[in-house]
């Protein structure tokens, strides 16, 4: 795989993607039937096996790593065996060059995403910051280095995380609806916050009231499907949907488990709920603008 920047021919600017022919709409239902039954199949009892019989805790890489790459290797398997339609739409290229912007966006985007619900926290009087840095106005380097490290691993990661984003972004995504944005991408995070569902069970999080729980869970994940959807139409490139995926749970997540639940004293609900309210503002600026572009 060459990236973008390695060409000398000119690349012109990122537009959003057509629908790309996905074959008659009975080899698609297949495609799509078989993909969900491997990715919720092969994923739920890849959880059943590493809990009860080997005995991992839900935290453990061993358990969570087969757990995330599961959808793209159905994606991958269905892509080839199933409906034989190839890899020509899955947006494997990198795309540097062309696609520069959205990768800055969705590397800084968690750490904004981040910033922004600290300071909802604040404002609510839920969180009181210690800001040690210049004036006393400012985090301290200690923190800064840490969240900068956070981004670099997100970055390290991004390769594991595509295994999510090749399967629900790339490959689900553009089969439901007919690949209309706003239903395509509603279903698409229904379905991933769902699939989801069984690690509220085994200690992956703790929700209090599980049913409330799950809901906010849920609409989180619908959230953030528009923006990875955004990230991905925008950059044509799924490894940028992927950085954006690595940093929602190496930035975003860590940094609100250990300054809202940890000094705060918060529970998952807050910590689900308060990054939501950033997000549902990202979601309606991105909708605001393709009102805007649209013809």
């Amino acid at each position: 795989m060459r990236p973008d920047n390695e060409t000398s021919a000119p690349v012109a600017p990122p537009t959003p993607q057509a629908p790309a022919p996905l074959g008659d709409s009975s080899t698609r239902r297949k495609g799509v039937a078989v993909f969900l039954a491997l990715s919720f199949g092969g994923a739920w009892a890849w959880l059943w096996c590493a809990t009860a019989l080997l005995g991992l805790s839900p935290l453990h890489p061993l358990l969570q790593l087969p757990f995330a790459c599961m959808p793209g290797i159905a994606a991958v398997v269905v892509r080839r065996w199933v409906t034989r339609e190839g890899f020509a739409d899955a947006g494997l290229r990198l795309r540097l060059r062309a696609a520069w912007s959205s990768y800055l966006a969705a590397w800084l985007g968690p750490a904004a995403l981040a910033l922004c619900t600290l300071g909802l926290a604040a404002l609510l009087g839920l969180w009181h910051p210690h800001l040690s840095g210049p004036g006393g106005i400012l985090p301290g380097a200690a923190s800064l280095w840490s969240v900068l490290g956070l981004m670099l691993v997100a970055l390290v990661l991004t390769p594991l995380y595509c295994g999510e984003e090749f399967g629900w972004t790339s490959y689900l995504r553009p089969r439901l609806f007919g690949g209309a944005p706003v239903p395509s991408s509603l279903a698409t995070g229904l379905i991933w916050a769902v699939w989801h569902f069984p690690l509220a069970f085994i200690g992956y999080i703790d929700f209090p009231n599980v049913l409330l729980g799950l809901l906010l869970w849920t609409i989180s994940f619908l959230l953030q499907e528009v923006i990875l959807l955004w990230l991905y139409t925008r950059s044509g490139s799924v490894w940028v949907a992927s950085l954006a995926h690595a940093g929602n749970n190496m930035v975003l997540s860590l940094v609100l488990s250990q300054t809202l639940e940890r000094e705060a004293g918060l529970g998952p609900d807050w910590t689900t709920v308060l990054p939501a309210v950033p997000m549902a503002a990202v979601c309606l600026a991105i909708a605001a603008r393709s009102r805007r572009l649209r013809p």
